[in-house]
């Protein structure tokens, strides 16, 4: 039963039922979304078939909990890796392929390149070899999207392409992907 448990990860909502993040997707381990209802910090939404106890206490495992605070989301999102291959859609700029992705700087660092959202796209390794140090268009590489700075809303919309490999039915209501939810 305990190994089944560690599977049990808890979707965490905001105090108005909206997901805290989809990017990565905001989750808990069961053992911290049990301190959490039990100090009173979160409600629980719906659980589990899954129990835990101890001596003198059973409960059903939480599985969706919401925040009894508001937490006011970012304004802009971080500049991450990930966030630039969400922004870019996990596609290489210059040829579409989706393995083995990387960082490139459209002004490179060797030239006095920064790395910030309008300098860094995704790129395979391939083409980011190939582009070396020179700029993209020195080596006759058109990326085919202008780098920007993604909003939050953008990444969101993103995302929601690429669901996560576990979602459960119980947070079907919370989640809004273009995929069916697997049981």
């Amino acid at each position: 039963m305990l190994a089944f448990a560690q599977s049990c990860p808890a979707l965490v909502l905001n105090a108005d039922y909206r997901p805290l993040s989809y990017f990565p997707l905001s989750l808990w381990g069961w053992q911290d979304a049990v301190k959490a209802a039990f100090l009173d910090r979160v409600d629980i939404v719906s659980e589990y078939d899954t129990k835990v106890h101890s001596p003198s206490f059973e409960m059903r495992l939480p599985s969706v909990v919401a925040l009894r605070r508001y937490v006011t989301p970012a304004r802009r999102p971080a500049f991450t890796r990930f966030n630039v291959f969400l922004r870019d859609r996990f596609e290489c700029v210059y040829c579409g392929d989706g393995s083995e992705l990387t960082f490139d700087h459209l002004i490179p660092r060797s030239l006095g390149g920064r790395t910030t959202w309008e300098n860094v796209v995704t790129a395979c390794s391939t083409c980011n070899l190939t582009k070396g140090g020179r700029l993209a268009k020195e080596a006759g590489m058109i990326p085919s999207q202008h780098p920007v700075v993604p909003s939050v809303t953008q990444l969101h919309r993103n995302g929601r392409s690429f669901p996560p490999n576990f979602l459960h039915d119980s947070w079907r209501d919370f989640l809004y992907w273009d995929t069916e939810l697997e049981p």
